[in-house]
């Protein structure tokens, strides 16, 4: 017997459907994928700033109020950051949204020449009603003191995230409008006791410092009804 011409033995052909699993697996791990990413972003949203309750330049809430808390707060100090971003907001929620106190932001700016700009900044984003806004970008971006953080660039940029005309807010924050105004804010909070920050006066009592804010306007609650 001869030998087998294997030149005729018939070869197996690769399944035609093959290319159509890979393609279909590959578009059901993509469909799994995105669903996973929506899935995060919508567990996880991005922060958005809700209006403050009545805003009003550097002051919100219910002008009538019986209660008036006033913050003492320097943008470089790492703690009116933390107050800013974890309690603050259930103020606003608890008290300024349901017209109970009237709540008064005054810069303290004692950390340096960053802190001082930073409060002249922080009085034209007022002027367009728009501080609230202007200072939670201020304390989501801290970097340390006086180490370029607050940086005029910086601070023009900050001014531009949150929503500032920089038609009007570049000739305030350039000509430095309110460098005596917070020259002045600085000698009170010292004339007032104030020595560090965060620190509140609830109608016209401390200095309190955050973790006791709650309990003192809750008490001045109760004294004026």
């Amino acid at each position: 017997m001869g030998k087998r011409n294997r030149r005729n033995e018939a070869t197996p052909k690769k399944p035609k459907n093959n290319r159509k699993l890979l393609i279909g697996l590959v578009t059901l791990a993509a469909v799994v994928i995105a669903g996973i990413i929506i899935f995060i972003s919508t567990s996880n949203p991005s922060p958005v700033l809700a209006a403050p309750p009545q805003a009003d330049g550097m002051s919100m809430g219910n002008p009538d109020a019986k209660v008036i808390v006033v913050e003492y707060s320097d943008f470089q100090c790492p703690f009116c950051g933390r107050f800013s971003r974890e309690f603050e907001p259930q103020i606003i929620e608890k008290y300024v949204a349901t017209g109970k106190i009237y709540y008064t932001h005054t810069p303290f700016a004692f950390l340096g020449n960053e802190s001082v700009r930073a409060a002249e900044a922080a009085y034209c984003a007022a002027d367009q009603n728009r501080f609230w806004q202007f200072k939670k970008v201020l304390f989501d971006n801290q970097a340390g003191e006086n180490q370029g953080g607050f940086s005029d660039s910086r601070l023009i940029r900050y001014a531009q995230q949150a929503g500032l005309t920089m038609t009007e807010f570049r000739p305030c924050f350039d000509q430095r409008k309110y460098q005596q105004q917070v020259k002045d804010d600085y000698q009170q909070a010292q004339e007032k006791n104030i020595q560090g920050t965060p620190t509140f006066l609830v109608n016209g009592n401390g200095p309190i410092d955050m973790n006791g804010l709650s309990e003192a306007i809750d008490q001045a609650l109760a004294a004026n009804p």
